[in-house]
């Protein structure tokens, strides 16, 4: 089938309103960052942070209890001088992530294909299932706190796809002919986006935690004092993340599973330890440690987090690095 270039042009443009709608919200989060409150002081997250690491050394099982901030929308009066930009900064970001799945839309029935065939689209794909995740989230809490977080490696995403990996419309190669495409690589770009979604929970994590910690032992907050002061509270954001990669560990496991069964067929072989196979299973390892870790030995908090953001590290070594510089079976990436 030829290629529909009017339909391609248009995808560009969507791809490049989004980017400029993204633009937008992370101003607009910024100002609200910068303006908003917490909920709760430094002070009282601080000393739930020492009772839970009191309990912790007493021996007691670290369990997933009601966390100490709520992330619940609240009243107006408790929503900060922000608020106003935070509220622009979301609407920004739902606008631009339909702009982007109509641009991912546009490019797939401009070559009649699933647009995820090479880099470019994939790194569409995976953007748009970040800011997807995000919305879907703060459907039913407020995470204008996060915005920042989750807007601004979206955008470097998207900045990277048209400025490097960009590729014009065309045909699949035919070893991508395969009803696994959209069963397979659709289940890895979800995984893609929570996993992202809760990586940056992890690092916030890390940050709140380490002020905590500061003000328990009677110093200042220091340099990170400012961020911690307006996103909820450590214990929260560990829960929070726990959350995400429990719930999208079995489908990344799914995904590695689908793509095996997809070898077989394309290859002959189940599995070969081809770079990105390989990837993919260190990355499942390092995702099945961070639960096992939790269930098994009560971990939360630091140690954990630290292992999440391993694997969410593995997920960007596979996507780039292998997929740019590691000749392999899977060298799909449109880029040669």
């Amino acid at each position: 089938m030829s290629i529909n270039e009017t339909l391609a042009q248009g995808s560009n443009i969507l791809v490049y309103g989004s980017m400029a709608a993204y633009t937008g919200a992370m101003t607009a989060f910024t100002i609200s960052l910068a303006k908003g409150r917490r909920i709760e002081s430094l002070q009282d997250s601080a000393a739930r942070t020492a009772g839970a690491s009191h309990q912790a050394r007493m021996g007691s099982t670290a369990t997933l209890d009601r966390p100490a901030v709520s992330t619940a929308i609240t009243s107006d009066d408790k929503l900060g001088e922000g608020r106003r930009a935070g509220n622009i900064g979301m609407s920004l970001t739902w606008l631009a992530t339909i702009l982007l799945g109509g641009g991912l839309a546009l490019r797939g029935f401009s070559a009649h294909r699933l647009p995820w065939g090479n880099m470019y689209e994939f790194s569409l794909a995976a953007a748009f299932a970040v800011s997807l995740s995000f919305c879907i989230l703060s459907l039913n809490r407020d995470l204008r706190w996060l915005g920042l977080f989750i807007t601004m490696p979206v955008l470097l995403d998207l900045g990277v796809a048209v400025t490097v990996l960009y590729t014009d419309s065309a045909q699949l190669v035919p070893a991508l002919h395969s009803y696994w495409l959209a069963i397979h690589v659709t289940a890895m770009i979800a995984c893609v986006g929570a996993f992202t979604v809760g990586g940056a929970l992890s690092a916030l994590y890390l940050v709140a935690e380490h002020v905590e910690n500061r003000i328990t032992a009677g110093e200042k907050p220091g340099r990170w004092g400012t961020i911690a002061s307006r996103i909820p509270a450590a214990d929260r954001l560990d829960l929070m993340a726990y959350r995400i990669h429990a719930f999208m560990f079995p489908m990344w496991t799914f995904a590695v599973v689908a793509g095996a069964i997809w070898a077989e067929a394309a290859w002959g072989r189940y599995w070969g330890w081809d770079p990105k196979e390989t990837w993919a299973f260190i990355t499942w390892v390092i995702y099945a440690a961070y639960l096992h870790a939790r269930a098994t030995h009560g971990w939360r908090g630091r140690k954990a987090a630290y292992v999440a953001l391993g694997g969410f590290i593995a997920i960007l070594f596979n996507y780039f690095i292998v997929n740019m510089f590691v000749n392999g079976l899977h060298s799909y990436s449109g880029l040669n």
